[in-house]
């Protein structure tokens, strides 16, 4: 996107919504750069575009407070007198006023997606792509690195979970651009691009001396495995240490693969090692699917809506249940994984080991629009089995360590498994 584009499209939003009167404010999308929305369902309900919308009688309580004509009367305006027509696109406008709207709430997690960007969620929770291999968010409504992906670009080039994204370059795409007001979408957009292209961000770390630094990365192709399965021996005791990157479409596949391994070694082990860390959530299902393995029964989540509460039981499951269990957890561990590391320390007890999680409590659901877009919408937020509500506060840990990344040894595994009962 470059320049201009942005530079129109922030214009005709803040018109939009001065007009509708509500100030426009950093839109702080947690995206499962690949949008790891918590819950995301086919949800049809009677959308319609804005334009239609707004020819339509407004609900009375609306209409009482917001005279729409004025948003004509802008609409035709931009139309007569904005001086590079070529950017006077009808539909970019309807999605921008849109997404304004959206922003406006100050929700971090409620957007705006139009048919290209839902498509490209889609694939993404798929588990491939082209990029670096970044989990996108926001730090003080800063874009930052939720976490990289475990042997992507990005963490080869030594990018960390916390760094903040001031600016990214591209020379091929002609880009070279702050990004103090981007939207998640934007950030995606700017980021990816062919296998084997460079693309360089410009990042600031607390424990680098409070000064910016500049990583090259070169593009690849991001696969995302989001369950891996490893047998690890330490300290005379031997761990099945099953790592979960991500709750997508391909989680539940791959989780059943690794039970099945886990319970012909049975006999062979001395418990199970499951490593959240880095894992920024997804299908709020698919939380519930996870901690079932272990939760024979009872609350894992419960739901508090505009509306109406709802507890989520255990399925039933707990093919894993009764086997040692620790919980390896940082501050890139967010959402659905936050939810099966708080509902087995509630429900059964388990040790936390690593940092405190990031804090992510609330429950987004996707709502299909009219015109092939979506909504996703927090409908909710969600509270641990002991009551615990850890959004922007995180799950504190029972045991504190963190990986020294000078050396070849992954310390808070190693903890993770001494910590297992003999």
């Amino acid at each position: 996107m470059s320049k201009q584009i942005h530079w129109f499209q922030w214009i005709f939003c803040t018109v939009t919504l001065i007009l509708l009167g509500v100030a426009l404010q950093y839109q702080f999308n947690l995206a499962e750069k690949y949008f790891p929305v918590d819950k995301i369902k086919s949800a049809s309900i009677a959308g319609t575009s804005l334009g239609k919308a707004l020819n339509e009688t407004p609900p009375q309580n609306i209409a009482s407070q917001v005279d729409f004509s004025v948003f004509w009367e802008a609409w035709d305006l931009l139309q007569q007198d904005f001086n590079e027509t070529d950017k006077l696109d009808p539909v970019k406008m309807t999605d921008g006023a849109i997404a304004g709207m959206t922003a406006s709430l100050g929700d971090p997690y409620t957007m705006y997606l139009n048919p290209h960007d839902k498509e490209r969620t889609g694939q993404d929770l798929a588990g491939a792509f082209f990029g670096v291999g970044i989990e996108l968010g926001y730090v003080d409504g800063v874009l930052a690195v939720i976490s990289p992906l475990k042997g992507s670009p990005a963490e080869a080039a030594g990018v960390q979970a916390g760094d903040l994204i001031i600016r990214v370059k591209d020379e091929a795409k002609g880009l070279d651009v702050a990004t103090a007001d981007w939207t998640i979408l934007e950030a995606v957009d700017a980021i990816r691009g062919p296998e084997g292209t460079p693309v360089v961000l410009t990042l600031f770390r607390n424990t680098n001396g409070n000064e910016p630094f500049e990583v090259t990365i070169n593009r690849g192709e991001i696969v995302v495995k989001s369950v891996d399965l490893e047998f690890v021996d330490h300290a005379g005791k031997r761990a099945a240490y099953l790592t979960v990157s991500r709750f997508g479409g391909r989680t539940s596949e791959e989780w059943n693969a690794a039970v099945a391994e886990i319970l012909a070694e049975r006999s062979k082990i001395d418990g199970i090692v499951i490593d959240f860390r880095n894992d920024p959530g997804g299908f709020f299902d698919g939380a519930i699917e996870l901690a079932s393995e272990f939760i024979p029964s009872g609350t894992v989540v419960t739901q508090r809506g505009r509306y109406t509460s709802q507890s989520f039981s255990a399925t039933g499951n707990a093919r894993l249940s009764g086997i040692p269990l620790v919980v390896l957890v940082n501050r890139g561990s967010a959402s659905a994984s936050e939810i099966v590391a708080g509902a087995l320390r509630d429900r059964l007890g388990a040790t936390l080991v690593g940092e405190k999680t990031f804090g992510k409590g609330t429950v987004q659901d996707r709502r299909e629009l009219s015109n092939g877009g979506a909504l996703h919408v927090t409908i909710a937020r969600w509270e641990l089995p002991g009551g615990d509500w850890i959004h922007e506060t995180g799950i504190p840990v029972d045991k504190e360590i963190l990986d020294n990344r000078d050396t070849l040894e992954d310390e808070a595994l190693n903890v993770a498994i001494e910590t297992l009962p003999n």
